[in-house]
């Protein structure tokens, strides 16, 4: 069974983390430094963004973890260190200075880097604050890391969870920052997880490239991939189970564990959208095949219009179907069927694609609340999918408009 507990990135056993500021942010109230840190080396993947416009960091991690270990991780939020000259030995020399303040290899450690791209990123402050962000690590410090990697954020997103692999328990946590630029076709954000579960290096990678096509890939804010997407995890065996070399039972289990919290980590992430006041979700059910549902349910959750609409609390279900329309997928709309949720209750509004008769006073109060389900049937086949986003605000525009200066 899989239990949410408290802890986050530090809730496996062997994990310390910690964040400071160090200085690279001006704002001396925010933390821009953090650090994860194994007291044994683990086995470890990564899956990385899509965009041709890479962050250096990520082409540092992805050479690091060739031989699928890694034992610390370095994240420095305010400057993505992104289509720099210097990129990738800036990003080299972080691995290089954590491993002068703990006992890691430098090709051990994950570097990644968020915020403002193109400009230069000054290594000063991260070498004076290093030592003490080192210094202060603990089994407590999860929460001071999850701060550390915030940028727009407006909340610090931590889930983590137990479940048992062959009669032992393990723990799977991990810590996410994420708010604009999120429209992944791999990953998403910045997403580091730990688990004290003993897992191959190869099995890791397919249990995360697998979840992530239903999780983080189907996430998106506002239709922007970032160039520093990444979601990293290290399993560092410390539970003593029998190490999952192949599928099977206990793998499965490893499976339900990790989903458990990549999916709470995305209804953080879009709940967390830059300007958003609701957290919407696009549940698509009788599709006839995985590819249907996918790209129906991102097609709704991606429209700026339907997003604007669920601001306005407007039950515009033309919108819904609008989407379904240009989303590419083969679909009967002639049996669409479209319902809004909340904890208000439910109105449906479409049925065979066309509209029925409903109270638009109930259905104000129900899209009036902060969580919104948007149902789709599309009464075609069996397969579902669900994707997960925001409403549209002026916020949005009036963050994003000044982000750089």
């Amino acid at each position: 069974m899989v239990e949410l507990i408290k802890g986050g990135v530090c809730a496996a056993k062997g994990f310390k983390a910690n964040g400071i500021h160090c200085g690279i942010r001006h704002n001396r109230l925010k933390r821009d430094l953090a650090l994860i840190y194994s007291e044994v080396p683990a086995s470890a993947a990564a899956v990385y963004t899509t965009n041709l416009v890479k962050g250096a960091p990520l082409s540092v991690t992805k050479k690091h973890l060739q031989n699928g270990v890694a034992q610390a991780v370095i994240c420095n939020s305010g400057n993505a260190n992104t289509c720099n000259a210097d990129g990738i030995e800036v990003a080299e020399q972080m691995g290089r200075m954590v491993a002068e303040v703990l006992p890691v290899a430098a090709e051990d450690v994950i570097v990644a880097s968020t915020g403002v791209i193109g400009q230069p990123l000054d290594l000063t402050p991260i070498a004076g604050g290093l030592p003490t962000l080192a210094e202060g690590i603990s089994y407590e410090g999860g929460e001071a890391a999850a701060e550390a990697i915030m940028t727009t954020d407006t909340f610090k997103k931590e889930v983590a969870v137990s479940f048992s692999v062959g009669g032992k328990t393990c723990r799977l946590g991990g810590i996410a920052k994420g708010s604009g630029m999120i429209h992944p076709n791999m990953a998403t954000m910045l997403v580091f997880l730990t688990t004290d579960a003993a897992i191959a290096p190869s099995m890791l990678q397919k249990a995360l490239s697998s979840d992530i096509q239903n999780t983080f890939n189907m996430v998106s804010i506002d239709g922007d991939t970032s160039t520093n997407d990444m979601v990293a995890i290290l399993a560092n065996g410390v539970a003593g189970n029998t190490p999952i070399t192949e599928e099977g039972e206990d793998f499965a289990e490893f499976m339900k564990a990790l989903n458990t919290v990549t999916v709470e980590l995305c209804r953080l992430i879009a709940a967390d959208g830059e300007g958003a006041t609701k957290l919407l979700e696009c549940h698509v059910s009788g599709a006839p095949d995985k590819a249907t549902a996918k790209t129906v349910a991102k097609s709704v959750i991606c429209s700026s219009l339907l997003k604007a609409a669920m601001f306005g609390a407007d039950a515009n279900w033309g919108r819904v179907l609008c989407a379904i329309g240009y989303s590419g997928a083969a679909v009967d709309v002639s049996k669409v069927g479209v319902a809004f949720r909340s904890a208000k209750g439910i109105v449906p509004v479409c049925e065979n694609g066309a509209g029925i008769p409903f109270s638009e006073e109930v259905a104000k109060e129900i899209l009036l609340e902060k969580e919104i389900d948007i149902l789709i049937t599309l009464d075609s086949g069996s397969e579902s999918a669900t994707a997960w986003g925001c409403d549209l605000t002026y916020d949005y525009v009036k963050i994003n408009g000044d982000y750089r200066t």
